[in-house]
């Protein structure tokens, strides 16, 4: 099993340009200890969840480029990016640069987008039925694929158009960037995913992770698709500690929230969840690790990773 690290929360520091120091060190500290994934958020302010809506917020793309030049080999990839806030033909040609500065490290993570505040925020059309979502994100993705593989690209769709664009250089990685579509929606999402995805980031349990994948492999055999062609991944909230003890004093000082949408545990606890993660088919775990916890993060590279290598 593989592992990764999403970063969520902006915390770090007192000061505003403190914020990019400290994350960077957190991506080079996460490569250093073996992890092989390292993601953001893109949104514009801070959800419900993580945080308060005040909080400091960078936007998403702009800190995988300057990650791409600061790293060497850990992935880099949105987790996810909303169909909805780039025009796909802009966002093709960001998501080809970054595979180019990181020299192909690119996972290109995407979604269908549905934090209505931001969107409200900053002027962005939402579009409230899912499927109407679903249906923006699938053009997304055809344009995307087609100025990744084409020398230039024509497509004419409900939500977007383009003519004979032209997209140069192409990324490294060939035939594309991997392609992560996030989400669990059973008859849309799952469907695209079978359809257009290289990755699948699925939340949840390990048994509705579980009947979401058998969800995906009765998709996948309906496009025609080889189920195992598609990585599978979960992203996980972990507060972690040495002890029951410590572990309760860590989320008396944390404000760890109850109920909170994770898991707090021992280090041996950990491994037992990730060994449920992997026997339902999980093959990269990601975890975000609630208010950056220095001691949460080296305890899943110290006592938790070793045990699935």
């Amino acid at each position: 099993m593989d592992f990764g690290i999403h970063n969520p929360s902006w915390l770090y520091g007192r000061e505003p340009d403190e914020i990019f120091d400290a994350f960077q060190k957190k991506a080079q500290w996460a490569e250093a200890a073996g992890f092989t994934w390292f993601s953001v958020m893109d949104h514009l302010i801070q959800i419900p969840g993580v945080g308060a809506p005040t909080e400091p917020f960078l936007e998403g793309w702009t800190t995988l480029a300057a990650l791409a030049a600061v790293t060497q080999k850990i992935r880099l990839a949105t987790l996810v990016s909303s169909a909805s806030y780039r025009n796909p033909a802009l966002l093709a040609k960001i998501a080809t640069t970054i595979d180019l500065i990181s020299k192909g490290r690119l996972i290109f993570g995407v979604g269908a987008g549905w934090f209505t505040d931001e969107h409200n925020q900053y002027g962005y059309d939402f579009l409230e039925r899912p499927a109407q979502r679903i249906a923006r994100l699938e053009e997304t993705l055809r344009i995307v694929l087609a100025m990744w593989t084409q020398e230039r690209a024509t497509f004419t769709g409900k939500y977007y158009h383009i003519q004979d664009a032209i997209l140069e250089p192409k990324p490294v990685q060939k035939p594309h960037p991997p392609v992560m579509i996030g989400g669990s929606g059973e008859q849309l999402t799952l469907r695209l995913v079978a359809r257009l995805g290289n990755m699948c980031n699925l939340f949840g349990n390990p048994d509705e992770v579980r009947h979401k994948l058998e969800v995906l492999q009765k998709h996948c055999e309906t496009e025609g698709r080889d189920f195992n062609e598609i990585v599978r991944s979960s992203l996980t909230a972990l507060v972690l500690a040495k002890s029951e003890a410590e572990l309760k004093a860590k989320k008396e000082r944390l404000a760890v929230p109850d109920p909170f949408r994770g898991y707090a545990l021992t280090a041996s606890q950990a491994v037992d969840l990730v060994g449920a993660y992997q026997k339902v088919g999980v093959q990269l775990f990601i975890t975000s690790i609630w208010k950056n916890d220095p001691e949460s993060l080296e305890l899943l590279a110290s006592e938790v990773m070793p045990k699935f290598s």
